[in-house]
C-alpha cells in the first residue's frame, strides 16, 4: 500500500519490461529507418537482373542514390537487360572517370557502398589499395572512413588469390556478400529469385523491406 492505495507490483513490473524494452529497441529501429546516402556500383560481371532489381528497391524519395559504373559494367548492362538499366527519378548516374563527385573524398563519404555484381578484378584492386578510377576511389574511401562497404563478388570457381583477397577485404572492414540465391523462397520467376540476394543486401543496407519471404515465414 502506498498513499492509501495498493500498487499492483506484478503489473507495474510488466510495464517497465515493455517500455524497457521498447526504448532499447528505439535506436536500432530509427537507425534502420534513417535517410542515407548510398552509392551502387556496377562492374563487368554477370548479373544485371541483382542491380536493376536492388536499384528498383531502392527509394529516392527515402534515401540519396547515387549509380556508378565501369565500361565493362555498363556493356554487360546492355547485353543482360533488354531495356538497358533503368533509374528511379532523382537517382544520380557518374562516371567512372569523374573525380569531381562528393564520394571521392572522405570529407564527403557516403554512408554505404554497393558494389553488385562485383569482378575479381575490381575485388583484387580494392583489396589492394589500388584507385585508378572514381569507382575504386569510393570504395578506398569507404574502408579508411570505416563506412558500410559491400561487395557482391559474383564468380565460380575461387582460386586461392581470390580467397586471399577476400581475407584482405575482410579484415578491412568490408561485407562480402555473394549473390547466392536461396530456394526455400518458392520463387516463381526469375526475377522472384534474384530478389532473394536483394533481400539480403537490403538487410545489410539495414533498409527495412517484404521484398522476399525470410525463413521460416509461410509463403502462399
Amino acid at each position: 500500500m502506498q498513499g492509501g492505495h495498493y500498487v499492483n507490483l506484478p503489473l507495474m513490473s510488466r510495464l517497465f519490461t515493455i517500455v524497457n524494452n521498447f526504448l532499447l529497441d528505439l535506436p536500432l529501429k530509427i537507425h534502420a529507418q534513417r535517410h542515407m546516402r548510398i552509392l551502387v556500383a556496377i562492374t563487368g560481371a554477370s548479373g544485371a537482373i541483382y542491380t536493376q532489381r536492388l536499384l528498383d528497391r531502392l527509394n529516392p524519395q527515402e534515401h540519396e542514390v547515387h549509380v556508378i559504373s565501369s565500361s565493362y559494367g555498363q556493356i554487360v548492362m546492355q547485353e543482360e537487360l533488354p531495356d538497358g538499366l533503368q533509374l528511379n527519378e532523382g537517382v544520380s548516374l557518374h562516371a567512372a572517370k569523374s573525380m569531381n563527385v562528393p564520394f571521392a573524398s572522405g570529407s564527403n563519404a557516403f554512408d554505404a557502398m554497393v558494389i553488385l555484381p562485383c569482378t575479381m578484378g575490381t575485388m583484387g584492386r580494392i583489396a589492394h589499395g589500388y584507385s585508378e578510377d572514381t569507382l575504386l576511389r569510393a570504395a578506398d574511401v569507404m574502408l579508411k572512413e570505416n563506412k558500410k562497404l559491400i561487395l557482391c563478388p559474383r564468380e565460380t570457381p575461387l582460386s586461392l588469390i581470390h580467397v586471399k583477397n577476400m581475407e584482405l577485404l575482410l579484415h578491412a572492414g568490408a561485407i562480402l556478400l555473394p549473390p547466392n540465391p536461396y530456394f526455400y523462397s518458392g520463387a516463381r520467376t526469375i526475377e522472384e529469385l534474384a530478389d532473394t540476394v536483394v533481400a539480403r543486401v537490403l538487410d545489410h543496407l539495414e533498409i527495412n523491406h517484404n521484398v522476399s519471404p525470410r525463413w521460416p515465414e509461410e509463403r502462399d
